[in-house]
C-alpha cells in the first residue's frame, strides 16, 4: 500500500521537475509542443502496434491456438498508448519502451515471471479420482 501511495505521489513530482528543467533550458512553448508532439506520435504508433497484435492474435485463432501473448501484448499497447497521453517523459520514455516489441517483450516476460514463481510455489494440491456408481430406480425402491 505505501509503494503505491509513494508512485501516485512520486511519478507527478518528477515529471513536474523534469517539464520545468526542459522547460527552463529549451523554453516554454518548445516544451509544450514536445509533449503534444510526444503523446500524438506515441498513440498513433500505439495504435499501429494494436493493430499489428491484432493481426497477429487473429492468425492465432486461424490456426486454434490461444493468443494469450497476443491478448498480454495489447493490453500493455493500451497501457503504453495511456502513458504517452499523460503529460511528462518519464511516462512518454516508459510508453515507447512498451510499443517497442523487443522491449514490450522483455517487460511481459519479467513480470510473467513473477507471476509463474507464485503459481508453482503453491503445493496444496490434492489429486485424487472420481468413482461414480449408477443407482437404478429399482435399487432405490428396495
Amino acid at each position: 500500500m505505501n509503494a503505491v501511495i509513494l508512485f501516485i505521489i512520486g511519478i507527478p513530482i518528477i515529471e513536474i521537475y523534469l517539464i520545468i528543467k526542459v522547460g527552463g533550458v529549451i523554453g516554454a512553448a518548445n516544451t509544450i509542443f514536445l509533449i503534444f508532439f510526444t503523446a500524438i506520435t506515441g498513440v498513433y504508433f500505439a495504435r499501429l502496434a494494436g493493430l499489428n497484435a491484432m493481426r497477429s492474435g487473429f492468425n492465432q485463432l486461424i490456426k486454434n491456438e490461444i493468443p494469450i501473448y497476443e491478448i498480454i501484448s495489447g493490453a500493455a499497447l493500451a497501457f503504453a498508448a495511456l502513458l504517452l497521453i499523460i503529460p511528462g517523459f518519464v511516462t512518454d520514455f516508459i510508453g515507447f519502451l512498451l510499443i517497442i516489441p523487443i522491449t514490450r517483450k522483455l517487460f511481459i516476460s519479467a513480470i510473467s515471471s513473477k507471476f509463474k514463481k507464485k503459481v508453482n510455489n503453491n503445493e496444496d494440491v490434492i489429486e485424487g479420482s472420481i468413482d461414480e456408481t449408477r443407482q437404478d430406480n429399482n435399487d432405490k425402491e428396495n
